[in-house]
């Protein structure tokens, strides 16, 4: 497996955060295309060359583009034609770079397949994956707010160019998930893992967790009072199953380090890639 890491959480311009990537040890960088100066909108040819250059002077590679929407993902179906459109131009500055991976957060999908936003997530996945396997691109839906059996189901039933950007911490911080037992359910679909930790506060229906943030915090709670966000290696993710699993299931592609917390995240994503280095050798 590879190293990457998420160089939009160290909150430095692009360029800056490529340099400091390859100072870590990292081999890919993931980051945030949405809106911002890494946008399809924003992004001229001159900045598209500079960027290529400095990440074959520096060996690396987009270990996927992040294609969060914001809100509530696509779970509003007068607001997905616009949404689809959007994911299509990151999906088409992906394959420009050539990362192999857009990752995002969809939306809650429910349990019960009866539920009217069920169809609309799925139809609305259905068409950005269809787009995405013709561009050699997968859309990963990052792990959340549901569980992993959930998740399975919905994936099954979208017709290819979709798959999962596995985040263990977002499974034991909201939803109560075993991360091991997450990937030997979603094995066939993971592309992309994110490297994350944290620790569940106080437990809570995971929607009202995603709702909050979808609201732009207006959800009526204090998320500090549910989770805590840690350094890798201090919250309860337990790393050696987690990588055991992902081995066993013959994954090899990359584990993004992700820190969206703390007031030094490069040196939080120097230890995270330090100490997964070392379950890794245990695990040998």
């Amino acid at each position: 497996m590879k190293f990457g890491v998420a160089i939009n959480c160290f909150k430095i311009p692009v360029e800056d955060g490529i340099i400091e990537a390859s100072k870590i040890g990292a081999s890919g960088v993931q980051t945030y295309a949405t809106t911002g100066a890494f946008s399809p909108e924003e992004l001229t040819s001159d900045k598209k060359l500079l960027i290529k250059a400095l990440l074959k002077e520096n060996d690396l590679v987009f270990t996927a583009l992040t294609a969060d929407m914001g809100g509530y993902g696509f779970q509003i179906e007068k607001d997905n034609p616009e949404r689809i459109e959007k994911t299509k131009k990151i999906i088409d500055l992906a394959e420009e770079f050539g990362a192999k991976v857009i990752t995002t957060h969809v939306g809650v999908i429910p349990s019960d397949e009866r539920h009217p936003r069920y169809e609309v997530l799925l139809k609305a996945l259905v068409e950005c994956g269809r787009y995405a396997k013709s561009k050699g691109v997968t859309v990963a839906i990052e792990t959340g707010p549901e569980d992993a059996v959930t998740l399975k189901g919905f994936l099954d039933k979208t017709l290819g160019g979709v798959g999962v950007n596995l985040d263990p911490a977002n499974f034991v911080m909201v939803t109560g998930q075993n991360p091991a037992d997450a990937v030997y359910t979603l094995k066939d679909y993971i592309v992309h893992t994110h490297v994350k930790d944290g620790i569940m506060l106080k437990k809570t229906q995971p929607k009202i967790i995603y709702d909050h943030f979808a609201s732009g915090g207006k959800g009526g709670i204090n998320v500090k009072d549910y989770f805590l966000e840690t350094v890798v290696g201090q919250g309860d993710v337990d790393y050696k199953s987690y990588l055991k699993a992902l081995i066993e299931v013959g994954y090899d592609g990359y584990l993004t380090v992700e820190r969206e917390s703390g007031d030094d995240r490069i040196g939080d994503s120097i230890k995270a890639i330090e100490y997964v280095k070392g379950v890794l050798k245990e695990l040998k």
